[in-house]
């Protein structure tokens, strides 16, 4: 639903008033733009193709948690090291996803996703032949250039060839597949975790498979329609969108856009965009509900939950690598599922009352994830058993197994009869092999004698299906809400002359804090412990739903003037126009707070 009006223009006609994110407000509904219009075909071959972007930025998003089980292992990857390989993509997609809004405008979205696919595809050739962490990290990095990319131009193009009347739906389509990735990347997870020695080469070598798909399809599609007329290349621009609407007459579309590609052109004239929106108090406040609504995204962990999912469920006791990956597969089906249900609510409830009850489930399924960690951590096998160190190692400090696993030096090794828990030691991991003590009763030479069990990450408990359903009730809440709608609503409230580089400036922001989650996560678990991590994303949730409360208008229904209307701050067009939707059934609030408006 990306916004094709203007600052203060309205698209008018005899029989009323036309809007590209709605029905007319009177006359005649059987003009072009009618919402009962047959839909040619070929706008889902354009949207699939399109979607490809966002299912490569979520089978990257999934595949790594399932990846980073065997790779630890392999390759003896410390905290720091695992942080590096998850943030140094999405730290690539921040940077180019900033450049997107140039580079959109320079090159064209058809050429932009190209490039993004070419780049996906080099970098998952380097993943799956990877000898050694560094040409990993360059590969992951490389990965995130091409997703940044993909992140930014896909809705821009998805919105500037649907037909209006589909247009926002069509945007949270491109949701779902960034939802379907992560499922399907989970399923490849948990088929390559049987193999002993290099799956996660298949695990992230496979995202070749859609990149090369979307490269060719798109070699066969055209470019935007709105992008060829910006360039004045209007002949190919009438032929493309003739082509993209079938047989409908287009005349009255075309027309419509080529104007306010020209308001286009006397609107945007003079100064850098970026300082435009800034020094314009309407563009302004969207640039920083748009900004916002993507950083607390992330900080409500999302990606924390998508990144270190099969991590988290070791933490919460779940011992094997493969039941833990599997586990994980089924939490990213309830994601997918879930973000269906958003694509049917979105044009029913509303963006505000749907972010609005997303952040709540969230917010009390994070609490739940903090006290199932919390009972885990008072719960937690005392150290009873303290055998001779040789190495003099800080391990033997630690008086449970919850204090234990905090080190990453350390792991805990006991045995077990039925569910009591015996003889528990804490001692130091093997440099070599995560998989074994570096000496003593759980060291490699003794593995398998006397019932004995080596525990790395997590600590044997029986609230292991506590943390399970934290996950899954999170991900129910978070998928049809705080998932899609943040790109849903960036995609409205900015006029036409900033629309590229308010989207890009939201992206980037997206991407930022994404960095800043995935980055910090293990350490931060380390400094306040598994449940004061939870805790404390569960306040930065708090803080979310007070802001979205206090400066998110409801945008459903309304006529792109009217959305800019909500930024100004002005309380009698506010008011008026209150008046006008107070239709029943129709939910409009307008609760920014007046210190918001005077921003």
């Amino acid at each position: 639903m990306f916004a094709l009006g203007s600052l203060s223009r309205r698209l008018k006609a005899e029989h009323g008033e036309w809007s590209l994110i709605g029905p007319p407000s009177g006359g005649d509904t059987s003009n072009l733009l009618d919402q009962n219009i047959s839909t040619p075909y070929f706008i889902y071959v354009l949207a699939f193709f399109s979607a490809l972007g966002g299912f490569l930025f979520g089978y990257d998003t999934g595949v790594v948690s399932g990846a980073m089980l065997p790779l630890k292992r392999e390759m003896n990857l410390n905290a720091l090291w695992q942080e590096l390989l998850v943030s140094s993509t999405v730290g690539a997609a921040a940077l180019s996803a900033l450049s997107g809004g140039y580079l959109n405008g320079w090159l064209g979205r058809r050429i932009c996703i190209l490039v993004a696919s070419f780049i996906f595809s080099v970098g998952g050739i380097v993943l799956s032949l990877a000898q050694d962490k560094v040409v990993l990290l360059v590969g992951r990095v490389t990965v995130g250039l091409g997703i940044g990319i993909a992140s930014m131009t896909v809705p821009v193009y998805i919105a500037e060839v649907s037909p209006p009347h589909m247009r926002g739906q069509l945007v949270t389509i491109n949701s779902l597949f960034i939802t379907g990735g992560q499922f399907v990347a989970s399923v490849v997870d948990g088929a390559f975790s049987y193999l002993s020695r290099d799956g996660w080469r298949y695990m992230l070598g496979l995202s070749i498979i859609p990149a090369v798909l979307q490269f060719f399809g798109f070699v066969f599609l055209p470019e935007s329609p709105r992008w060829l007329l910006q360039k004045g290349r209007s002949d190919e621009a009438h032929r493309v969108l003739s082509q993209i609407r079938g047989n409908q007459n287009i005349d009255e579309e075309y027309d419509k856009i080529k104007a306010s590609i020209e308001e286009e052109k006397e609107v945007g004239a003079g100064g850098v965009v970026i300082l435009r929106i800034l020094r314009h108090g309407p563009t302004r406040r969207a640039l920083i509900v748009g900004c916002c609504l993507q950083m607390f995204q992330q900080l409500s962990g999302i990606n924390t939950v998508m990144y270190y999912s099969a991590t988290i469920l070791q933490m919460g006791g779940v011992q094997d690598d493969k039941q833990a990956i599997w586990l994980a597969a089924a939490t990213s089906a309830t994601n997918f599922v879930f973000t269906l249900v958003g694509v049917w609510l979105v044009e029913k409830v509303g963006r505000r009352k749907l972010v609005l009850g997303s952040l709540l489930g969230t917010g009390l399924s994070l609490t739940l994830l903090a006290v199932s960690f919390l009972l885990s951590a008072q719960n937690s096998p005392p150290v009873t058993f303290h055998p001779y160190d040789p190495q003099n190692s800080t391990c033997r400090q630690y008086g449970s197994c919850e204090l234990c696993m905090l080190d990453p030096n350390c792991g805990f090794c006991y045995r077990e009869n039925g569910t009591v828990v015996f003889e528990t030691s804490c001692v130091p991991v093997n440099l070599a092999s995560t998989d074994h003590a570096a000496w003593g009763r759980c060291s490699n030479s003794t593995e398998g004698s006397d019932n004995l069990i080596w525990a790395y990450n997590y600590c044997p408990t029986s609230y292991s299906w506590v943390v399970l359903m934290g996950l899954v009730l999170y991900l129910a809440s978070f998928a049809p809400g705080m998932g899609p709608m943040p790109w849903t609503v960036n995609s409205e409230i900015y006029p036409l002359w900033a629309r590229s580089t308010g989207n890009a400036c939201s992206a980037a922001a997206n991407w930022i804090f994404n960095v800043l989650v995935s980055l910090t996560f293990l350490h931060v678990a380390q400094f306040l412990t598994y449940y004061g991590a939870f805790f404390m994303y569960t306040g930065l949730v708090v803080l979310a739903l007070l802001f979205v409360f206090a400066c998110l208008p409801e945008t459903k229904g309304l006529q792109l003037e009217d959305i800019e209307n909500l930024f100004t701050g002005r309380w009698d067009q506010k008011h008026r126009l209150q008046q006008s939707l107070s239709a029943p059934g129709h939910y409009f609030s307008f609760p920014i707070l007046s210190i918001f408006q005077s921003l």
